[in-house]
């Protein structure tokens, strides 16, 4: 469990891949400092993921199949930047929302807009997740905890502080770029007893 609060970024050091599966080794000693050890969940570009072996200066993880082909970690080149965020623990402050780290789909970034101290981010996604998404509602990419401005059945917005914008990796995303989205939990569990009932 995570809340979407990244608490550091990583470079990907090393990205072994085959066509189904990846593994991956994040430079960065956060982890080390987090005291994190071997079998510790960690969030990777809001993926959550097991560290497999780690050192002072990384960590590894495995990407398994559903991981890879539902995420963009496959597409992360050696060198990229990625957000962190160890799991939450019992009694810390939960300063975004709840999330799982468990990817739903890819957004793409289809527009840049300033305004005054913020600028709105608009991406494109895939219209079967429509009923997760919610006006005012929470929402993840890549590991970030944002609020929903607009939604429509295939674009949504978000919009984020200077803050948001350089401690993390969206801050450089570019248009045509696509990043992780995870809808909210809550909402995924209301639409399926709903389905379930009917």
């Amino acid at each position: 469990m995570f809340t979407g609060i990244i608490k550091g970024q990583g470079t990907v050091a090393r990205s072994v891949r085959t066509a189904t599966q990846q593994r991956l080794t994040i430079h960065t000693p956060l982890a080390h400092r987090w005291h994190s050890q071997i079998g510790d969940s960690l969030a990777i570009n809001g993926v959550c993921l097991t560290i497999i072996a780690m050192t002072d200066q990384d960590f590894t993880v495995d990407v398994m199949p559903e991981t890879y082909h539902r995420t963009t970690l496959g597409d992360q080149a050696i060198g990229d930047a990625v957000n962190l965020e160890p799991a939450l623990r019992v009694g810390d402050r939960l300063g975004g929302h709840l999330v799982l780290g468990h990817v739903d789909t890819v957004a793409q970034l289809v527009d840049r807009t300033p305004d005054t101290n913020a600028e709105i981010l608009t991406f494109e996604y895939p219209t079967t997740y429509y009923a997760e998404l919610a006006e005012k509602g929470s929402v993840t990419l890549d590991g970030v905890s944002l609020t929903l401005v607009t939604v429509s059945p295939t674009q949504f917005s978000v919009s984020l502080i200077p803050q948001t914008l350089h401690e993390t990796s969206l801050g450089r995303r570019q248009l045509g770029d696509n990043v992780n989205l995870e809808t909210d939990v809550l909402a995924k569990y209301l639409l399926h007893q709903r389905e379930a009932k009917s």
